[in-house]
């Protein structure tokens, strides 16, 4: 039997970077509680990896010095001290010169929409609006081809509802990143239904 580390009943961002849970889920520190994070199913980890490769790809090809991150911690401007939520992608532009425990100053932040967490991911997306260096949030869809986009207004609000596409070009300004829809989801089942 595996001993598993019991959960403090309120934990600060140290705190929580620092603690072993003696187990292996991955945890997002929520108002100060460490809450497990179910594993990926199989479309979601697709969509996650296809949409990294791509980003990763363009960003290279430009020279750019932003590097994206598959589940980077974040920490949003709301209670700093006891939350780090976990996007399924960043990006950010700063420079990488010691270890980090959470990316700092992302610029895009990408989230893949289960089913079964909508209402999770959806709190922890307006959380991300939080974040002052956050430009964009990309919310992909696991059931159906299709993205919701917020992006920051030049004044630096952020629009009451994202722009939906459910077809053609998915454009990302925060990055220079152009793709139509279709080619996310090309490898998945999704593009067979």
């Amino acid at each position: 039997m595996v001993a598993v580390a019991k959960i403090p009943v309120r934990m600060s961002v140290d705190e929580f970077l620092n603690w072993d849970s003696g187990d292996s889920f991955t945890y997002e520190l929520v108002d100060g509680e460490p809450i497990a994070m179910a594993p990926a199913n199989r479309t979601h980890g697709m969509l996650q990896n296809e949409l990294g490769a791509l980003i990763r790809n363009h960003l290279r090809a430009r020279g750019s010095p932003c590097d994206v991150v598959a589940n980077p911690g974040v920490i949003p401007r709301l209670h700093p001290d006891y939350n780090v939520r976990v996007p399924d992608l960043g990006v950010t532009c700063t420079s990488y010169d010691s270890e980090q425990a959470a990316l700092p100053e992302p610029v895009l932040l990408i989230e893949v929409l289960s089913p079964s967490n909508q209402a999770k991911t959806w709190r922890n997306i307006w959380t991300y609006t939080t974040i002052p260096s956050v430009r964009e949030i990309l919310v992909l869809r696991g059931d159906r081809i299709a993205a919701e986009l917020l992006r920051r207004q030049p004044g630096g609000e952020w629009p009451e509802r994202p722009m939906v596409l459910t077809s053609g070009e998915l454009v990302l300004e925060s990055i220079g990143f152009r793709i139509s829809l279709a080619e996310i989801y090309a490898r998945t089942r999704l593009d067979r239904a």
